[in-house]
C-alpha cells in the first residue's frame, strides 16, 4: 500500500488521492479536518488518533486491498438462529438480525459524530446513555480490539438485560423525540413493537459476537452488507405466505426507474414501501450519476426519499436496508398511509415521483374507505387514488397492480380507470408474465403515468422472457432490456403496440391487454431445464437435512 502522510491542508489529506474516495459517496461532517475551528486547540495526540481513524476509513473507502468479508458472518448468524427455538421462519431471521444490526450501526454513527466534534474542539452529546451503548453492553473491548469476555454479559444475564432494560429504554425514545423525522424517534419506533425472540442468552451472545464483526464505515463495506441483506429479504420473500409482500424483484424495479428517470432535486415517495426496494434502487441510480456536487449528495441524503410502512417488521427492514445502501437517517414513517384523508393532503406534501408495489387482495375497513372519493375494500385501488393525489402536476409514477384492474367491471374499477385516464397521461402499460412475483398467484401489470394531462395514447409491452419463471429461474435485467429500449420511442413490435384513447370504450374504460400480434405464448421447458431445477431443489433439501442431523448429534 502506498505511504500516506498525516498532513491536512485545505484541499484534504496530503497523499490521499481524491480519486480514491468512491465516486459520489456522501461525506458527512467537516470536509477539511485540519482547517476547522478548534482543531489546533485539540490535544495533539487526540488529533492524531482521530485523524488515523479517519484516514483508515478513507483508505477503506478507496477499495484498496478490499475483498468480500461478511458473507460467512451472515451464514454464521443464520446457523445460530437455526438452533434458536424462538426463531422458526426466514421472517424471524431477518427481524432478529435487523434490530441487532441497527444498534451496531448506531454505535458506529455516534462514534463518527463524536470524532468529528473532537476535531472541531467540541463535545458530542451521545443519544444513548453509556450503559446502553453497543461498546458497553454488547461488545466491550480489550486493548487489542477483541471482545472482553470478562465484562461481556452472556446467558440469562444478557437475555434479561436486553428484554427488561435495553428494549424498554430504547422504546422510550419515541416519547422523548422532538419529531418523527429525528433519529431519536426512529429508535423509539423501531423498538416499540420489536421483541427479542432469541430465548437463549448464550445464542444471543454468539450472534452479538458475529454482528460485531460487521463494519459500516466504508462504502465498500456498506455495499457488501447491502447485497447480503437484500439476499436475506429475497429469501424471506421466497419463503411463501406473507414473506413475499416485502419483496419486489429488483430487475423489475430497475427497469421502472429507467423508464421514469428520477432526477436530483425531485422528491420520491413510496407510501407502501415494504423493504424500501424502490427507494434504495432509486438512490443507487441517482447517486451513480457522474459529477455530483457535495450539495447534490446532501440533497440525496436528506431531501429526496420518503416512505411510509404500516407493518412493524417491514418498517424495521426498510430502515436498515436504506442505511446499508448509504442513507444515514431514512425518511420512513411507521404509519398506515391510507388512514389519511385525501382531502387533507397539502400542496407542500406533494412529490415529483411515486414508485410502489402496493399490497393487493387486502380488504380495508369502512372507516378507512371513507378517506377516498372512490370507495372500495381493495387496498391497491385505495393506494392508486392516493398516489395520483400526492403527485404534483407533471409528476410521474410507476405502479405495480393486478392485471384485473385493467378489465374488472365493478363500479370502483370502472370509476378508477376513468379517473386515471382523465387526470393523468397513462402512457405505458407493462404486462408482466406469471411468476414475476413468487407465491403471489396473480398476474400483474405496471402502470406508468404522468399527472396533469389526459391520456391520448397507451403503449403496451407484453413481457415474454421465453421461459417459465420460478424460484430457481427468476426475472433478470436482460429480460427487461428490450422493454426499456423500445419504451423510449414507444415503438411497435411483436410484443408491443399502441391504443388510442379515442378507441377506449367510454362506458367501461376497459384497458385489457390485447396483443394484435397474438396472445401470450406458453413456453414449455426442455427436459434438461426441468432436471436442472429438480437437482437444485434436491441440493437445497439435502442441505436442510444436513443441518437438522447436525442438531440431533
Amino acid at each position: 500500500m502506498q505511504e500516506v502522510f498525516l498532513v491536512a491542508p485545505r484541499h484534504g489529506l496530503t497523499g490521499v488521492k481524491p480519486e480514491w474516495w468512491p465516486q459520489n459517496s456522501y461525506r458527512p461532517g467537516p470536509a477539511y479536518w485540519a482547517t476547522t475551528p478548534g482543531y489546533h486547540s485539540t490535544p495533539a495526540h487526540t488529533r492524531m488518533l482521530v485523524l488515523r481513524k479517519i484516514l483508515l476509513r478513507w483508505i477503506d473507502a478507496s477499495g484498496l486491498g478490499w475483498k468480500p468479508m461478511f458473507e460467512q458472518t451472515f451464514k454464521n448468524i443464520d446457523d445460530v438462529l437455526w438452533k434458536e427455538a424462538g426463531c422458526t421462519t426466514e421472517l424471524d431471521y431477518v427481524e432478529q438480525t435487523s434490530w441487532l444490526l441497527f444498534l451496531k450501526y448506531l454505535d458506529g454513527l455516534e462514534q463518527d459524530k463524536a470524532d468529528e466534534a473532537t476535531m472541531e474542539g467540541k463535545k458530542y452529546e451521545f443519544i444513548l446513555q453509556k450503559q446502553y451503548r453497543w461498546d458497553v453492553w454488547a461488545a466491550p473491548k480489550v486493548k487489542d480490539g477483541k471482545i472482553d469476555h470478562n465484562k461481556a454479559q452472556t446467558g440469562d444475564d444478557l437475555r434479561d438485560f436486553v428484554n427488561n432494560k435495553l428494549i424498554p429504554y430504547l422504546h422510550g425514545f419515541k416519547q422523548k423525540a422532538s419529531g418523527p423525522n429525528t433519529l431519536e424517534y426512529k429508535i423509539g419506533e423501531i423498538f416499540s413493537e420489536i421483541k427479542n425472540k432469541i430465548q437463549s442468552g448464550y445464542n444471543l451472545r454468539e450472534i452479538i459476537d458475529h454482528i460485531d464483526e460487521l463494519e459500516f464505515r466504508s462504502q465498500n463495506q456498506k455495499h457488501e452488507l447491502s447485497h447480503l441483506y437484500e439476499a436475506k429479504i429475497k429469501n424471506m420473500g421466497n419463503a411463501g405466505r406473507n414473506g413475499g409482500e416485502y419483496y419486489t424483484c429488483r430487475p423489475l424495479i430497475r427497469a421502472m426507474i429507467q423508464v421514469v428517470q428520477p432526477k436530483i432535486g425531485e422528491r420520491i415517495r413510496d407510501d407502501a414501501c415494504g423493504s424500501a426496494g424502490f427507494l434504495c434502487e432509486s438512490f443507487d441510480y441517482m447517486r451513480n450519476k457522474k459529477g455530483l456536487t457535495t450539495k447534490e449528495l446532501k440533497t440525496l441524503q436528506e431531501k429526496t426519499f420518503y416512505g411510509q410502512e404500516k407493518k412493524s417488521l417491514a418498517y424495521v427492514i426498510a430502515i436498515m436496508n436504506m442505511i446499508l445502501h448509504g442513507i444515514e437517517v431514512p425518511n420512513i414513517v411507521h404509519a398506515n398511509s391510507l388512514s389519511e384523508n385525501l382531502a387533507d393532503i397539502q400542496d407542500n406534501e406533494r412529490c415529483d415521483v411515486v414508485f410502489a408495489n402496493p399490497p393487493f387482495g387486502g380488504k380495508e375497513r369502512k372507516e378507512v374507505q371513507q378517506n377516498f372519493p372512490i370507495r372500495t375494500g381493495e387496498t391497491a385501488y385505495l393506494f392508486l387514488q392516493r398516489f395520483i393525489k400526492v403527485l404534483k402536476a407533471g409528476g410521474r409514477a410507476g405502479i405495480v397492480i393486478k392485471n384485473t384492474f385493467l378489465s374488472n367491471t365493478d363500479n370502483a374499477s370502472v370509476s378508477l380507470r376513468k379517473h386515471l385516464l382523465e387526470s393523468c397521461n397513462l402512457h405505458t402499460v407493462l404486462d408482466c408474465p406469471s411468476g414475476t412475483f413468487l407465491g403471489a398467484g396473480v398476474k400483474t401489470v405496471v402502470l406508468f403515468f404522468e399527472k396533469g394531462t389526459p391520456t391520448r395514447k397507451v403503449w403496451y409491452y407484453q413481457l415474454d422472457p421465453g421461459r417459465n419463471l420460478g424460484k430457481t429461474n427468476p426475472l433478470n435485467d436482460e429480460d427487461l432490456a428490450e422493454f426499456v429500449k423500445l419504451q423510449k420511442t414507444v415503438a411497435d413490435s411483436p410484443k408491443s403496440w399502441s391504443l388510442d384513447a379515442k378507441d377506449i370504450d367510454p362506458t367501461t374504460f376497459d384497458l385489457s391487454v390485447k396483443n394484435p400480434s397474438g396472445g401470450e405464448v406458453v413456453v414449455h421447458r426442455s427436459p434438461q431445464e426441468i432436471m436442472e431445477e429438480i437437482a437444485t431443489l434436491d441440493a437445497e433439501s439435502a442441505e436442510v437435512l444436513k443441518r437438522i442431523k447436525g442438531l440431533l448429534k
